[in-house]
């Protein structure tokens, strides 16, 4: 073979290396790191920050038995590539290959899935507790990025592991310098004094020698707590109750390995707080390590290049629609847990920024921030993911929800996201949301009326969530201005015969399409919840088969909720509900994995066809604009 990456294909080949050729190692996987994610796409500058670190892991640790929890897993290609993966990374994020984040039924090296975050140390406290009560040595190892360290759920898991006495190591991936002020010599000095091997030995005899002169002993540990305080992040995790290491260089991989050779024979809470650079070796994304964090496919020669204007997306119509509300209502503020570009609050950060709140990886703390905001006559308007508003779920019900709050939760990436599966997928915050009291629901089927439900949803004296997918959909043109469409209300986009598609958000369009060749009837429902009752009883008694399109769970979901109010009505007819099963989505295109649902309007029309072949087999009566 002519490199080290192409003859490693497992840790274990890996552990046979000479220490001194680690460092060609690096530089070889992080080429390649470059060469493929440039091809697929996929999370760049993160993961060129942990190659070393990658590396010093599985050359220390007897990876798989020794438990890696990555968090969060989005920067773990150079894991992949040394688990046995190698030869897929060309798949990577598409239908049937890799996935882009930890997947356990994906390699006995992915110990735990990680997409959410500030899970790993929870999850690795857990597994070090089951090797303790089984008698196994393995050991457990948290790897946790400086922004994973902002949600609380780390600092309870800390709480937590800092009394257990368990073989736990937490290593922090610092590569913002958020946490401790620049690395020097002196730090670098006194981490290997105050946490090595030496230090923790001779503390243990120093405190049984001094313990009989009292004086002294109290000198020795005031000399000791000061010294700690030049070293300012370990006073946080020492009080927690792990031993504190740290900074170090996280590009070191040698040093690295020296660092957790010496950390792998302690026993109990252990933390390592290494200083990594996002982008690291690629300078285009050293130097704009926030552009090259999720790129799509580029020329390593080149780099990003602009792409032309094309439709809007919804996360633009969003992030348009919050400065100028902000505009006109000097009550607005937006608050995002820790999604400014992902979520459109660029412009708005930058115009408005003493009413714009970014509060870390916090989704809890940011509703009930919300909560406080709208308690005191502000109207707060939480631009969060779908999928990651799961996290504060009881803080939706108990703080807004149970309070009549008018929070405006901005749901991006609901239905399909694609690449990035099932762990980002928004498919259950209909199901989720509808079951609230009190809670409205907006499914807006296009740019246009994303905007107007936005501003329907912040007219409304109560919590409403507004879902939209990722990406642009039927290219409507934008109204600038800031009308509002009727609360709970739906529309008739076309009128037909005998058969009526009530479509919930974006798939309206493919309604329309398959209703030209049925003569049905299509609504856009707009509402989720309250749902149009009057429209519903309408077409109940005029029409003789319905179907409900969503782009969400069929559990519990919009569909769910017109068979509800159906019954309610007393009116039993033929009704077929589709969306997503009772199943979590794979990673892939979006485009062919709505496809392979069957929510495309070719899909839609062979499920009708099947569940109905005689009604769908009748020739188009008429045509009704």
């Amino acid at each position: 073979m002519d490199t080290l990456q192409e003859w490693i294909q497992s840790p274990s080949q890996l552990r046979q290396l000479q220490l001194e050729r680690l460092p060609a190692l690096a530089s070889e996987l992080r080429q390649r790191l470059i060469q493929s994610v440039s091809k697929t796409g996929g999370h760049f500058s993160s993961n060129l920050g942990t190659v070393e670190l990658t590396i010093a892991l599985h050359y220390v640790f007897n990876t798989p038995e020794d438990r890696l929890v990555w968090d969060v897993g989005h920067q773990t290609y150079a894991h992949k590539m040394l688990t046995g993966r190698m030869d897929q990374m060309t798949t990577l994020r598409q239908r049937g290959g890799l996935s882009g984040f930890p997947r356990r039924e994906e390699s006995v090296y992915d110990a735990f899935g990680t997409a959410h975050s500030s899970t790993s140390i929870s999850a690795a406290l857990g597994m070090a507790t089951a090797a303790k009560l089984t008698g196994s040595q393995r050991k457990s190892v948290a790897i946790i990025g400086d922004g994973a360290l902002t949600a609380g759920m780390a600092y309870e898991a800390m709480n937590n592991a800092g009394t257990s006495d368990c073989d736990l190591l937490v290593v922090l991936n610092d590569n913002d310098m958020s946490i401790s002020p620049p690395v020097g010599a002196l730090n670098q000095y006194l981490s290997e004094l105050m946490s090595g091997r030496f230090y923790a030995q001779a503390k243990k005899l120093s405190q049984q020698l001094l313990r009989n002169a009292p004086p002294l002993f109290a000198l020795a540990r005031h000399l000791e707590q000061q010294t700690q305080q030049l070293i300012q992040p370990a006073t946080i995790f020492e009080k927690l109750g792990f031993t504190y290491t740290g900074p170090i260089d996280g590009h070191d991989v040698t040093g690295l390995v020296d660092t957790l050779r010496t950390i792998s024979q302690k026993k109990g809470p252990q933390f390592l707080h290494i200083v990594t650079r996002k982008g690291q070796g690629y300078a285009r994304a050293e130097a704009d390590p926030v552009s090259y964090h999720g790129p799509g496919k580029f020329d390593p020669a080149v780099g990003l290049v602009p792409s032309s204007a094309g439709k809007l997306t919804f996360t633009q119509v969003f992030g348009q629609w919050l400065c100028d509300m902000a505009a006109e209502d000097v009550r607005l503020v937006g608050i995002t847990p820790a999604m400014r570009e992902g979520s459109g609050m660029v412009a708005f950060s930058q115009q408005f920024p003493d009413r714009y709140h970014d509060v870390g990886i916090a989704e809890q703390h940011a509703v009930t921030f919300a909560a406080g905001l709208a308690c005191e006559g502000l109207k707060p308007v939480v631009a969060i993911y779908s999928t990651f508003l799961q996290r504060a779920y009881d803080q939706l019900i108990h703080d807004v929800a149970l309070q009549k709050l008018p929070v405006v939760f901005a749901l991006d990436r609901a239905g399909l996201v694609g690449p990035d599966g099932p762990t980002h997928a928004g498919m259950f915050d209909i199901a989720f949301t509808r079951c609230i009291p009190d809670m409205g629901v907006a499914c807006p089927a296009d740019e246009n009326e994303c905007r107007q439900l936005l501003s329907t949803a912040y007219a409304h004296d109560g919590p409403v969530t507004v879902r939209y997918p990722r990406g642009s959909g039927a290219g409507v043109p934008v109204q600038t201005d800031l009308s509002t469409l009727p609360f709970g209300r739906a529309e008739m986009r076309r009128a037909g015969q005998g058969l009526a598609i009530l479509a919930f958000g974006p798939l309206l369009y493919e309604a329309l399409e398959v209703a030209e060749s049925l003569n049905a009837t299509v609504i856009n429902m707009r509402w989720a919840k309250p749902l149009d009752l009057d429209m519903l009883s309408s077409i109940a008694h005029t029409h003789e088969r319905f179907v409900t399109i969503e782009d969400g769970v069929r559990a519990g979901g919009a569909g769910a909720a017109v068979l509800e109010a159906l019954q309610d009505m007393g009116v039993f007819k033929p009704v077929l509900v589709m969306g997503f099963d009772d199943a979590f989505t794979e990673h892939g295109d979006p485009q062919s994995l709505m496809q392979h649902y069957g929510l495309t309007a070719a899909g839609i029309h062979q499920r009708m066809a099947k569940a109905w072949p005689e009604a769908c087999a009748m020739p188009k009566l008429r045509k009704v604009v």
